[in-house]
């Protein structure tokens, strides 16, 4: 894909991106082929941070890749458990530019991170990312994370915090939601959502996606099939998957953490991103820390230093407001 070194070279993310999204080819049956990009092991040599891979389940073929500053810092680590982007069709844990951004994350903010490599669709509809999160947080919070040697030596469990990029965001606001309702007792640990330019639509075109009609970085005809390819059979784009400030009551808000909103303002998701912070803070109740006003595109922090640096920043402080970092 020499699209995505050319895009980061130039500091620039919309031509990788797009390019990627308007190679998905939909075929007659149903089935779809995605475009190749590259895909890179765990690493445990010398860098900014280590990696390696945890299953999760075997038969569905998820796992998590942990990711840890290095060195690690002898203070143990608040635990983020991150959920890539890719609008639920496309990427890995393993995507070249996903493992890169963990790799800064971990070190930079600093934490311990996990990401998870879920199942995507069409071939795994909606709900199956879901259910693979809320696999994930069971995981984390359910006693199996103890074994884990990087887990028992630095990471502190009860500091830990569900975040996602653009798809991975909505499913970073459903794991929320889904760990209140069935497991109270263990939504104590879970200290915020951390939610990047999230994923979501609804029949209406908002105003910024109207003047992204030509923009190279996500066209709205890729958008469409991604929605037409994630959302459950014959749902619509008001589904609550897809717009839950439309299709979900304000009451069901009831209980989640804090949360992070964070985007760009050349997203054409924003507007939609900045709705739905209100919608959590104002109908919800919901303690939202809003940070919507950095520059930059669509997934700009995977390939452009600055906004990368920026993200940390908000990460930080938000963490740092109740004890997390």
């Amino acid at each position: 894909m020499g699209d995505i070194t050319d895009a980061a070279a130039g500091n620039d993310p919309a031509p990788a991106i797009g390019a990627i999204l308007m190679q998905i080819a939909v075929h007659p049956d149903g089935t779809i082929t995605r475009p190749e990009v590259p895909l890179v092991p765990p690493s445990s040599s010398a860098g900014a941070a280590v990696s390696r891979d945890v299953p999760l389940d075997a038969s569905l073929g998820t796992y998590l890749r942990l990711f840890l500053p290095n060195p690690a810092p002898a203070a143990k680590l608040p635990v983020v458990l991150f959920f890539h982007g890719g609008g639920f069709v496309l990427f890995s844990s393993a995507t070249v530019f996903y493992h890169a951004h963990c790799e800064a994350m971990a070190a930079a903010v600093p934490c311990l991170v996990a990401s998870l490599h879920y199942r995507l669709a069409p071939e795994h509809r909606l709900p199956a990312a879901y259910d693979d999160a809320a696999s994930a947080l069971a995981w984390l919070l359910g006693g199996a994370a103890q074994a884990d040697p990087w887990v028992a030596a630095h990471g502190d469990l009860s500091r830990c915090y569900v975040m996602g990029s653009s798809c991975g965001g909505n499913m970073a606001f459903f794991a929320g939601l889904r760990l209140r309702a069935d497991s109270p007792s263990s939504a104590g640990a879970v200290r915020g959502l951390l939610l990047h330019q999230p994923y979501f639509g609804g029949e209406e075109r908002t105003a910024s996606e109207a003047r992204s009609e030509d923009d190279a970085m996500l066209p709205l005809e890729a958008n469409d099939k991604l929605w037409s390819l994630a959302l459950p059979e014959g749902a619509d784009r008001d589904h609550e998957f897809c717009n839950p400030t439309k299709a979900m009551a304000p009451a069901a808000l009831a209980g989640l953490p804090r949360c992070l909103v964070t985007g760009n303002r050349g997203d054409p998701l924003i507007d939609k991103g900045r709705e739905f912070a209100r919608w959590l803070a104002e109908q919800g109740g919901v303690e939202v820390v809003a940070r919507t006003e950095h520059e930059g595109s669509h997934a700009a922090e995977l390939f452009v230093p600055e906004r990368a640096h920026e993200l940390f920043a908000a990460m930080r402080e938000f963490m740092a407001a109740d004890g997390g970092a």
